[in-house]
């Protein structure tokens, strides 16, 4: 009888003890942070090139300082995307459903010859203009062309940019968190809240904010504590591996997209 007990004590321990020098395996979480509107204000933007980590700077084309402030990014190790005016925005760059496709491209090149050392773009504002099957096919294959990716800001639920981007099989990836729709410190940290949450369920989540005080001040105060919250923050191209331009199930069905 003593044996018995002596032989069970002895496998009830092999079966609990973790091998030594080995960590549990922990499913990883990814966050990418994309912020956008830049350009507009040096001072203010330069505190986004100060953030901790691997943000990604999306800077308009018809703002004052779009090459100078690229050319910052750039030299500080960022990556720089176009954040491409598409309706209902406006102004000379904004790309409109009615526009002819000679316009569009010209508004395109004029656009990255504003803005250098561009990666890839997302949309500013876009609810019109990415629900147009035609324009966003023609957009994702001249990005294929110049070895650029597209991130869908997704705008709107009728957005059909990703899905045109996935037909052909081009680098991109969509937002999944807004982070200061409301402005205020506490919105803004829940919503980052919301992300990490989602990172940890869905695997990742990629969020876009603007260059406000208060998402700064959140930003800044909160990004510096993901990796002791087991988060891995990414930059947006390896967010775009991650990802393998399959879909979320908030996205699509299955990784293909609605």
């Amino acid at each position: 009888m003593r044996f018995i007990l002596v032989l069970l004590c002895c496998l009830a321990g092999t079966v609990h003890a973790e091998p030594a020098g080995q960590v549990p395996h922990k499913t990883k979480a990814y966050l990418s942070l994309i912020i956008d509107d830049l350009g507009q204000n040096l001072p203010r933007d330069r505190r986004v090139l100060a953030l901790p980590g691997p943000v990604t700077t999306a800077i308009m084309p018809d703002t004052p300082h779009a090459t100078e402030f690229a050319r910052e990014a750039h030299r500080a190790g960022k990556i720089v995307i176009l954040h491409m005016p598409m309706d209902p925005a406006t102004g000379p760059f904004a790309w409109h459903p009615e526009l002819p496709q000679e316009e569009l491209e010209k508004r395109l090149n004029a656009a990255f010859k504003m803005v250098p050392y561009t990666a890839g773009i997302n949309n500013h504002m876009g609810s019109r203009m990415t629900a147009q099957p035609a324009a966003m096919a023609w957009l994702m294959a001249e990005l294929q062309r110049r070895h650029k990716f597209f991130v869908d800001s997704r705008t709107s639920a009728q957005t059909v940019a990703a899905q045109q981007a996935q037909k052909i099989d081009l680098a991109s990836v969509s937002r999944d968190v807004f982070l200061d729709d409301e402005r205020t410190e506490a919105a803004i940290y829940n919503q980052l809240q919301t992300a990490i949450d989602l990172a940890r369920k869905q695997g990742s989540a990629v969020m876009i904010g603007h260059p406000y005080p208060q998402t700064l001040a959140v930003l800044e105060r909160e990004l510096p504590k993901l990796k002791a919250q087991g988060i891995d923050w990414i930059d947006i191209r390896q967010m775009i591996s991650v990802r393998s331009n399959r879909a979320t199930a908030a996205h699509g069905k299955d990784g293909v997209y609605r």
